[in-house]
């Protein structure tokens, strides 16, 4: 009788990256496809955490041994791992990030005809702890974790051979650098002018890269802001928390009769004012300076009516810390937004809280309209656009909401 063959000897595959070991059944979220590891997931006795340095590169491996992928790790941070692929033979350097990046693109240029976009969404595009927004020939770069800042070079390498941009502004100078230890900085390369050109749903805007908020834009609400055009033409918008105009000017452009712009920001009302020119909607806007709260007050007192009101206000709920004032915040808003709306006037209630659920803001709302015994008809639901995709296995990426209610006398 013959004998059986003998099974080939397990391949032991060497990479040039140290091991990041974890626990037994920590790599369950790994295997579903999550793409983060929590510092309590590592086996700190075989692979201490301390002997990484912020940004270096390790081979993430389950408690057996076996390879998971190769992930940037921060030994100080909560999430003190971010996977960037499974394939630990991989070599993370420009031309793998010239793979990523055009993976990402073709995305955009199926999902929009023009090149106005969130062109990488961190997470969602295998890219963690990187944002990329594109304004047509130039680039705003925000990073997030160190081992992007150890591959700036690279990065910029990869973005100059996918897309020749002009300029590009590297916009480190938020508050999620300072969780990685990482230095505030705003760097420029090449020729960036100061004022980025977009267009948006037939609208068109100019914003700061430098002195703007966050990049400068929030393309993330233009889906909700299109469907906003379809119900606007002769009616008065008020936009809270208006920025320089992004919901407002576009509802002007649509027809609108007037809108309201409101924010606390002296820079972002010139925003309003210096785009409604651009639209040649001057004739049809008013700019507002104030707290939102405050103003919302204000017209209430003075019995404004507006037929639709839009709230699409920063987050408020930030850490679960946050959760409880974060609620009332925001039912407090909605409640006096209900109350400048006429007879079945449009209320636009948006959140980028990511811990504030869609449940909950629809509760809220529900709330304030029958404390002010109103009816509350919720007519569509709209979260953010393509351009900023939900990576299903972590549900952080999925956090915009944007809901609109009819709101009706009882």
């Amino acid at each position: 009788m013959a004998l059986a063959a003998s099974p080939p000897p397990t391949e032991i595959i060497m990479t040039q990256y140290p091991q990041l070991l974890l626990n037994p059944q920590a790599d369950r979220r790994v295997k579903k496809g999550h793409l983060w590891i929590y510092s309590n997931e590592v086996n700190i006795a075989k692979t201490p955490l301390k002997s990484f340095a912020p940004g270096d590169l390790a081979e993430v491996c389950s408690a057996s041994g076996h390879p998971l992928g190769l992930a940037f790790v921060n030994p100080n941070a909560l999430i003190c791992g971010r996977l960037l692929t499974r394939d630990n033979r991989q070599k993370l350097d420009s031309k793998f990030l010239q793979h990523r990046i055009t993976q990402a693109l073709r995305l955009r240029e199926t999902c929009f005809p023009a090149p106005y976009y969130r062109l990488v969404y961190g997470d969602a595009d295998l890219l963690p702890g990187l944002v990329i927004d594109r304004y047509g020939d130039y680039l705003v770069v925000q990073v997030a974790v160190a081992g992007f800042d150890r591959l700036q070079d690279d990065l910029l390498a990869a973005l100059t051979k996918v897309l020749q941009p002009k300029g590009i502004v590297i916009r480190n100078n938020h508050g999620a650098r300072e969780l990685e230890g990482l230095d505030d900085a705003i760097q420029i390369v090449g020729e960036v002018p100061d004022r980025l050109a977009l267009e948006e749903n037939g609208a068109r805007f100019e914003v700061s890269a430098t002195t703007g908020q966050k990049t400068g834009w929030f393309y993330d609400h233009r889906v909700s802001r299109a469907y906003l055009q379809t119900m606007v033409r002769g009616r008065r918008v008020l936009d809270v928390f208006s920025y320089v105009g992004g919901w407002g000017l576009q509802a002007a452009v649509a027809g609108a009769d007037h809108v309201t712009c409101v924010d606390a920001s002296e820079t972002a009302v010139e925003g309003v004012v210096h785009n409604a020119a651009l639209n040649k909607v001057t004739d049809r806007v008013t700019a507002v300076r104030g707290k939102a709260v405050d103003v919302l007050k204000s017209l209430v007192a003075e019995k404004n009516q507006f037929d639709v009101v839009v709230l699409d206000p920063p987050a408020f709920i930030k850490k679960r810390k946050d959760q409880q004032a974060g609620e009332s915040a925001y039912r407090h808003i909605n409640e006096l937004a209900m109350r400048l709306l006429g007879k079945d006037g449009m209320l636009v209630s948006a959140s980028c809280s990511m811990p504030l659920t869609r449940e909950l803001l629809q509760e809220i709302v529900r709330g304030a309209a029958r404390h002010l015994d109103r009816h509350a008809q919720l007519i569509y639901s709209g979260g953010q656009g393509p351009d900023h995709p939900v990576h299903p296995a972590i549900p952080e990426t999925d956090y915009l909401k944007a809901q609109f209610y009819r709101v009706a006398m009882e």
